[in-house]
């Protein structure tokens, strides 16, 4: 079948036995899967399984189901499956490849019904069930769904069906010990937003703008001539007044509805489009703002972190790496969700992971992801990849594209990311459980060395998107890459040395201590000049020194004085990449340069954090120039609207300027240290920790700082303050005048 073909069965309760007790359905699917029982779609949840590194581990949804077999006993049941292709059989990157995991869709399910007498009746999918063409003649992640409600009607799920053009099934080919359950939240229909405006364009196409660059679909209601055709077209951005289509590459972002004649209500749940911008072709009638709903679809992962301030534009901004993360945390932590790649980039969640766990309840989210990029690493002998899941291994690429290998940033998410959701929640498992590929990963980079202990022998991405870089050469940054994966190097080796020790591994952590300093003492001995410059002499050089700890005193403030002397030189435009970018305001904060790390922040001139703000941006971009001031987009070829990476600003932000740190992992102690700056005139920021909510608050006035202060039972906070000694608190609210918090 060309489009969602569907599956079902029938059968009848088992008599004799009494009441049903509990029903539980088990399925997954090779494709993406909606499930019915007695009519009704069983959960909530959308494009499940997901995608997982499906050659080695298929997830599977469980539900309670008791409720909808609430029935005449001796009327027979309907299970049926709808089956989309999703990202098993979909495309795939921007090859045009698609079907990279195999070329014929399929579920796997089994509903177990245990009744009062604890007699349990299975239904399985076997050979005994049929399958048939749906409404759905065609259906793509990146390309979208076409829908003729002609075809359509629910007979398929009511007893005694026997529809023309349905046929039997056979069986597919699948392990049933890659079978996993999961561990992250399914992907769910998490808000919706109407229209703010509705317009032509100048070349007289109808054009909607939702006010958000948001990741879904768009439902509506119509009722139109049989047969007649709404197109719906998906961007983020307009340029020259109509619709930017050129970033979304070979994407085509496009829905296609054939109407019934009849009430028609269209909802394309196998595709899913990043959008803020509609374009409606063929809409009966005069469009109206309720008529069209835009649905945001996201892993269900609960908010527990908060940030508010005085300045609008940094709120503003704030916003806008929020909704990067929800839009880009479907199912895969990816880079971006609109155009022809959508891919589990280890290098952007490498940089964002310490943002995402204080924004959100990211932990089963990003564990379940480390358990895809542990078993890939398994296959691919220690080396992380550049994606989880990695399908860029079954793609040609150009005689361009370097040879995957190990490389600084991207592969060390195995490590960081690990460590991120390790400081946010405490729990030590999740160390033991990833241990082997932190330890893996390091191992393998330490092969990658010179002989002068330095990791510069191999391809880098390097400081990735520095700003002075070529549009089309994102990897020409001021920052050497060997400087770059050194310093990467070198805090990966001591992250894993400290999880070993903390996970008991006494022999692991010495020898990655000695793996990390050897590592320190290679940069220092061949990067660190004598009158204090590091080779290549630019701000992610020494960001990345200051921050991962590789000078000593003396170097560090060194180091300091000269990035803040590049900020300043530069305009307090940012000068960094993906590698610095994280980094850079940590470092001018550490080494006595707050006043310099707050003026590169409020920047609003391109490049900086601000300036697509100014833009009207909602969502973080992948470059800091994605549009021109003229209201044009970059001329290179990758270009997006929603890349949360460059926001990873926000996890200084929070620590900062909310004050908000964890001083012990999972916060059991919790370090408030606000740093008030740049005319900021108060700010507010709350988490919900493992033991409750966390909450500050500040006001800068004339008489000085006054702070409140909400610790939850079992917690003690540290007070550290500018210029005063630290100092503790116990549960409950706290208030500290201006007397006493300066």
């Amino acid at each position: 079948f060309a489009g969602a073909p569907l599956l079902r069965t029938e059968f009848a309760l088992d008599d004799g036995h009494g009441g049903i007790g509990s029903a539980v359905l088990h399925a997954t699917a090779h494709g993406v899967f909606q499930a019915y029982l007695n009519g009704a779609l069983v959960g909530d949840d959308v494009l499940s399984p997901g995608w997982s590194s499906y050659e080695w581990r298929l997830r599977y949804r469980t539900y309670d189901v008791a409720e909808l077999l609430i029935t005449d006993p001796s009327s027979p049941v309907v299970l049926g499956f709808a089956v989309g292709n999703g990202w098993f059989r979909g495309r795939l990157g921007w090859s045009g490849g698609r079907g990279f995991y195999g070329d014929e869709l399929g579920v796997l399910a089994q509903l177990e019904i245990t009744y009062a007498d604890g007699h349990v009746q299975r239904i399985v999918t076997d050979t005994a069930w049929t399958a048939g063409p749906s409404e759905v003649t065609a259906n793509d992640l990146y390309d979208g769904q076409d829908v003729d409600a002609r075809l359509g009607s629910d007979a398929w799920l009511r007893p005694g069906f026997g529809g023309d053009g349905w046929v039997g099934v056979h069986p597919g080919e699948r392990d049933l010990a890659t079978l996993a359950p999961y561990v992250s939240p399914p992907v769910r229909r998490v808000d919706e937003r109407a229209p703010e405006r509705i317009w032509t364009s100048p070349s007289g196409k109808t054009l909607v703008d939702f006010g958000q660059n948001l990741v879904g679909w768009v439902r509506f209601s119509v009722q139109g001539p049989a047969g007649s055709v709404i197109t719906l077209r998906h961007a983020e951005v307009l340029e020259h007044e109509e619709l930017g289509t050129r970033p979304l590459r070979s994407a085509r972002a496009t829905d296609r509805f054939t109407l019934s004649g009849g009430d028609d209500v269209f909802e394309p749940t196998f595709t899913f489009h990043g959008f803020r911008y509609l374009e409606v072709d063929g809409w009966p009638g005069e469009l109206a703002a309720d008529d069209l709903t835009a649905v945001v679809i996201s892993t269900d992962v609960d908010r527990i972190g908060t940030f508010e301030c005085s300045d609008e534009l940094l709120n503003r901004l704030h916003s806008n790496v929020v909704w990067g993360a929800r839009g880009n945390f479907v199912d895969v932590p990816t880079d971006c969700p609109q155009r022809d790649e959508r891919l589990g980039w280890t290098g952007d969640l490498a940089a964002f992971a310490p943002t995402a766990v204080y924004l959100f309840d990211a932990q089963g989210f990003l564990r379940d992801w480390l358990l895809d990029l542990d078993v890939e690493q398994q296959h691919a002998d220690g080396m992380v990849p550049f994606v989880v899941p990695d399908v860029l291994k079954y793609i040609d690429h150009p005689p361009e594209f370097p040879t995957p290998d190990s490389t600084a940033v991207w592969s060390d998410a195995a490590v960081w990311v690990t460590w991120a959701v390790y400081q946010a929640y405490g729990d030590v498992s999740v160390l033991a459980d990833v241990f082997p590929a932190m330890a893996a990963h390091v191992r393998r980079v330490e092969g990658l060395r010179a002989p002068t202990g330095l990791w510069d022998t191999s391809f880098q991405f390097g400081d990735w998107l520095d700003p002075t870089a070529p549009p089309e050469e994102p990897f020409l940054a001021k920052a050497d890459n060997g400087v770059v994966a050194t310093a990467c190097l070198f805090r990966s080796a001591s992250l894993v040395a400290e999880a070993a020790r903390l996970l008991g591994r006494d022999a692991d952590a010495a020898h990655f201590a000695d793996v990390a300093e050897q590592t320190r003492a290679a940069f220092v001995e061949h990067y660190l000049h004598e009158d204090g410059t590091i080779h290549s002499d630019a701000p992610t050089v020494y960001a990345l020194a200051v921050v991962f700890g590789l000078l000593d005193e003396t170097s560090t403030a060194r180091a300091g004085d000269r990035l803040a002397a590049l900020v300043a030189e530069g305009g307090y435009h940012i000068q960094t990449g993906f590698a610095g970018t994280p980094f850079v305001t940590d470092a001018l904060t550490l080494t006595g340069h707050l006043d310099d790390a707050y003026q590169l922040l409020l920047q609003t001139e391109c490049p900086s954090w601000l300036y697509p703000v100014t833009m009207d941006a909602t969502t973080i971009w992948e470059r800091w120039d994605s549009m021109l001031p003229d209201g044009t987009i970059n001329s290179g070829e990758m270009t997006s609207f929603n890349h949360y990476a460059l926001g990873a600003v926000a996890d200084w932000m929070h620590r900062t300027i909310g004050g908000i740190a964890p001083a012990e992992p999972g916060y059991r102690t919790v370090r408030v240290a606000p740093r008030p700056g740049g005319g900021i005139g108060w700010a507010k920021a709350s988490l919900q920790t493992p033991y409750g909510q966390v909450a500050v608050s500040w006001t800068d006035g004339p008489d000085g700082l006054e702070l409140d202060v909400e610790v939850p039972d079992g917690v003690t906070a540290l007070i550290d303050l500018p210029d005063q000694p630290v100092r503790e608190l116990t549960a409950g609210s706290h208030r500290l005048e201006p007397a006493t918090a300066r």
